[in-house]
């Protein structure tokens, strides 16, 4: 949002930027704002939650079938076999396949504490994680000014996915990164002590402070995450042998198959030019042999050029709306995605949950985005699990369906991009009421103008 141009507006201003924001109506206006989601539209979000969980459980339990390919074999076998490192002090070391932050071995864990076996009890910590997202994003939702359309893409993009969101930890991860981001601007500290946690177990959600406004809130929650990351690094490495192993298993890896960089060796094996091998490599099956060191320096210079424009971008804003750390948040993981030698069928749900909360605020730019994310989690599930086979052996289905799915990706990342770089350029918008910063101010009474003192709150200066 930002302040229309006259007598009652006033420009914010911290840094090299200046950061212009909407003032509510003047004294004696009435603020028209949208209205709060009826009951029925509620009842319509929770009950088809219901209705998808209940067969996603089935179809994740093998009562219903979908495809041939067994994808629970990640936590009853190797998540199980990390559990039992882990319980004895140390972390699995000698194990290549460990590829995680230490906060990843908390989450493994977690299932010891129910009484059921480890898969099962995986299981409902992955639901409960689901509806922790979900209610998350029904609260923003019903705020006043706010829209239920975030709590529909999750519900849609998990369903989409199929039974792989609830044999991978991602789930978990990305429940934790859409909590700190909605709690992000009323609370600053706790939203960064949860992204924090989160990039703690799986990194990209440190990626989501990438968008937050100028000033006291973009300090203290930074200063939040990066103590919630030092001390609980300090304690697990303090308790575990082994914390930070997984760091020299990473540069040794290859190219995974589902990837972006992945396409060129899979065309060039379909027509007999490359003669590589498809192994299952630390972890994942990946692509070995000739080209990969060099399409892996590439992928590495294209994160590096993203986020160099991600830098560049947050320098250049003028002016953060309501969505601005949302719309950021996206944009960044989806150039994190679109750039990494890996992207695994689970990594989709991470952009589900943010695109997600990026819906939670009305007539955010980030629409089409989320629309393209839900067609990219569709046909993720087309190529992992139900034609895998055909991926890993370069057949036309396979190599097909994953191409689709990686170049709407990259369209799917420019088109993010543009639009949060345009979101804060260009010409003023109207202003609007975003009800959710504004309630931080209401409690509070100014001696001053309503637009001064609603700016400062946004300030926090």
């Amino acid at each position: 949002m930002v302040a229309q141009d006259g007598p009652e507006s006033r420009t914010g201003s911290e840094g090299s930027g200046a950061l212009a924001l909407a003032a509510p109506p003047p004294p004696g206006a009435t603020a028209v704002s949208a209205a709060v989601p009826g009951r029925g539209a509620l009842w319509g979000v929770l009950s088809s939650w219901v209705v998808t969980r209940t067969l996603l459980i089935l179809i994740t339990a093998g009562i219903i079938k979908l495809g041939g390919l067994d994808v629970t074999t990640d936590v009853s076998v190797i998540y199980h076999g990390w559990y039992e490192v882990l319980q004895t002090g140390t972390f699995p070391m000698d194990d290549v396949t460990w590829q995680y932050p230490p906060g990843a071995a908390l989450v493994m864990l977690l299932p010891g504490l129910l009484p059921w076996s480890y898969l099962v009890s995986f299981w409902v910590f992955a639901m409960l994680f689901d509806g922790i997202a979900m209610a998350m994003l029904v609260r923003s939702g019903l705020r006043r000014g706010r829209s239920l359309a975030g709590a529909w893409v999750w519900i849609a993009g998990v369903s989409l996915l199929g039974p792989t969101v609830y044999c991978r930890y991602d789930i978990l991860v990305t429940a934790i990164a859409v909590t700190g981001l909605l709690v992000l601007l009323r609370r600053p500290v706790l939203g960064g002590v949860l992204l924090g946690i989160g990039g703690l177990v799986k990194i990209w959600p440190i990626l989501a402070l990438a968008g937050t406004p100028r000033g006291r809130r973009t300090r203290r929650s930074w200063t939040a995450a990066a103590a919630a990351v030092a001390t609980l690094s300090f304690l697990i490495a303090a308790g575990m042998n082994g914390a930070f192993q997984f760091l020299t298993f990473q540069a040794d890896r290859g190219i995974e198959v589902e990837s972006v960089g992945a396409l060129p060796l899979h065309f060039a094996r379909m027509f007999g030019v490359w003669h590589g091998q498809v192994s299952m490599n630390y972890g994942s099956v990946e692509l070995l042999g000739p080209w990969v060191t060099v399409i892996s320096k590439v992928s590495m210079a294209a994160t590096l050029l993203g986020f160099g424009w991600l830098l560049y971008w947050r320098v250049r804003a003028r002016r953060w709306q309501p969505g601005t750390l949302y719309d950021a948040a996206l944009a960044a993981l989806l150039v994190f995605t679109v750039t990494s030698r890996v992207i695994s069928p689970q990594y989709m749900i991470w952009l589900v949950g943010l695109a997600a909360v990026c819906l939670t605020v009305r007539g955010s730019n980030q629409k089409p985005v989320a629309i393209m994310v839900l067609v990219c989690t569709a046909l993720t599930t087309g190529e992992f699990p139900m034609f895998f086979a055909d991926v890993t052996s370069s057949q036309p289905v396979g190599v097909g369906i994953l191409t689709a799915r990686n170049l709407l990706l990259v369209a799917t990342t420019i088109l993010s991009c543009r639009r949060l770089w345009q979101s804060t350029q260009g010409p003023r918008p109207e202003p609007a009421e975003d009800t959710e910063v504004l309630a931080a101010a209401e409690p509070q009474s100014y001696p001053v103008r309503p637009g001064i003192a609603y700016e400062q709150s946004l300030l926090d200066d």
